[in-house]
């Protein structure tokens, strides 16, 4: 029997690292381990099996297309082009799998859109950085001025449902992290499976219910 224990004792490895290294206090505030691995699955290896709404589907396809090419977590402070600025598509962090689907999926840039709504309201986002002013490089890049931002877009889903497209936050040991529900479910405990970057690359994963929830968001992805 598949237990929350037993899970939680497979991830020991990944976190011990990651906790004696200094990595899950890193730049972009995302839960992670800065070592490199094999990312686990295949490209637009997918089973949609649902009438999705389209922008929830390409959403989706999106973030697979990360699956494979996306090896690395790598938390550095890099200065980005704005707008359509992204790090190297072999590293990132778990936003960077949000970002890249939001914007190859939907065209839409939440480096732009999370700029732009921070200069207008800064002081309703998180005040954790210290920051006097938005930082187009990094502030898209945080977990949660990423649910600062869907939030404030009026994207709080509260019934319980996940659906293919939705993003949740969750507090792993401490730290802020973001996962892309997908439309996979798993064969051992019947969940979502999600789209994620926790240290090893994008991968597919069945983190629902592993961590406290922070957030639960849809955000543009049940137009018709």
């Amino acid at each position: 029997m598949i237990t929350r224990r037993k899970v939680l004792s497979g991830f020991g490895t990944l976190f011990s690292g990651a906790l004696t290294g200094g990595a899950l206090f890193s730049m972009p505030g995302c839960a992670g381990s800065s070592e490199a691995g094999e990312a686990r699955g295949t490209a637009l290896d997918t089973v949609l099996g649902e009438d999705l709404p389209e922008p929830a589907r390409q959403l989706i396809i999106a973030a697979e297309a990360q699956i494979g090419l996306t090896r690395r977590y790598d938390p550095s402070y890099v200065r980005l082009d704005y707008p359509g600025g992204d790090v190297p598509l072999e590293r990132g962090v778990c936003t960077d799998v949000v970002i890249r689907a939001y914007r190859t999926g939907l065209g839409l840039d939440l480096q732009e859109l999370v700029h732009e709504d921070m200069r207008a309201a800064f002081a309703d986002y998180p005040p954790h950085w210290g920051l006097k002013k938005p930082d187009p490089n990094i502030d898209h890049r945080r977990v949660p001025n990423l649910a600062a931002f869907f939030a404030r877009q009026g994207a709080e889903v509260k019934d319980g449902s996940y659906r293919p497209g939705d993003l949740v936050t969750q507090n792993v040991f401490g730290r802020p992290h973001i996962v892309v529900v997908s439309a996979k479910t798993s064969p051992l405990t019947g969940r979502r499976r999600v789209i994620h970057n926790m240290g090893r690359g994008t991968e597919y994963g069945d983190w629902l219910g592993l961590f406290p929830e922070t957030g639960h968001f849809r955000f543009r992805t049940l137009a018709a």
